[in-house]
């Protein structure tokens, strides 16, 4: 089982769209899309996202996310009349990036607090500023083969790989470096096919992390 992840939007295709994109990053997660009125027009339905958010949650939890302020009224009032309220998070971030930024983490095992708490960083700008490489970190340049380089699914993918480890992770291209664990990060180092990259790590399993980052990076994610 994972966190369950709801979309509220005023419009239907946005958040259906959304919701197709979300499951490629995460395909073990259940995504509902919650958008537009019954009658196809703009807006967003109570009983729509109540019934998504019910769908949603396989045990876990639900955390929802919202495009306008009026969608957030509607996630709040939908939370509010759950049999168990505490069961489901109105996220307060950035629908697109919080949506991918949730449902990575709901793939990588994370309970609903965290996976919420991931959609609203999403809307913070990254520090790509590299850092001085502490003395025991361990390093490996890995060239990236794949056709679309470090991007969407494959940044994805790793992500969720290193999460399985102890170790803290950076990807390095150039003079730029991203945090390991934020699928957002890394797509904003704008990685290509043929660029280079450095992966740092240190703690207690930084070995066994960069040795799975390689393997990953030499099958080309698995595309």
């Amino acid at each position: 089982m994972s966190v369950g992840i709801v979309l509220v939007s005023h419009s239907a295709k946005l958040a259906e769209g959304l919701a197709e994109l979300a499951a490629q990053m995460a395909p073990d997660v259940t995504i509902r899309p919650a958008g537009g009125l019954s009658d196809g027009s703009i807006g967003t339905d109570y009983d729509e996202v109540v019934a998504a958010t019910q769908r949603a949650d396989s045990g876990d939890g639900v955390v929802l996310l919202y495009d306008l302020g009026s969608a957030q009224m509607t996630a709040e009032l939908a939370v509010e009349s759950l049999a168990d309220p505490s069961a489901a998070i109105v996220a307060d971030g950035p629908l697109v990036e919080g949506a991918i930024a949730a449902a990575v983490a709901a793939q990588a095992g994370q309970d609903r607090t965290a996976v919420a708490e991931a959609a609203a960083s999403a809307g913070i700008p990254e520090d790509l500023a590299p850092a001085e490489a502490p003395a025991d970190a361990a390093e490996v340049e890995l060239e990236l083969h794949n056709k679309v380089g470090l991007h969407a699914r494959p940044a994805a993918v790793l992500v969720r790989t290193l999460s399985e480890f102890d170790a803290e992770v950076t990807v390095r291209l150039g003079d730029q470096e991203a945090d390991g664990h934020s699928v957002l990060a890394l797509m904003s180092l704008g990685a290509r096919q043929g660029d280079r990259i450095r992966v740092r790590a240190r703690g207690p399993q930084a070995s066994a992390a960069l040795e799975k980052a390689k393997e990953l990076v030499d099958g080309n994610f698995g595309e």
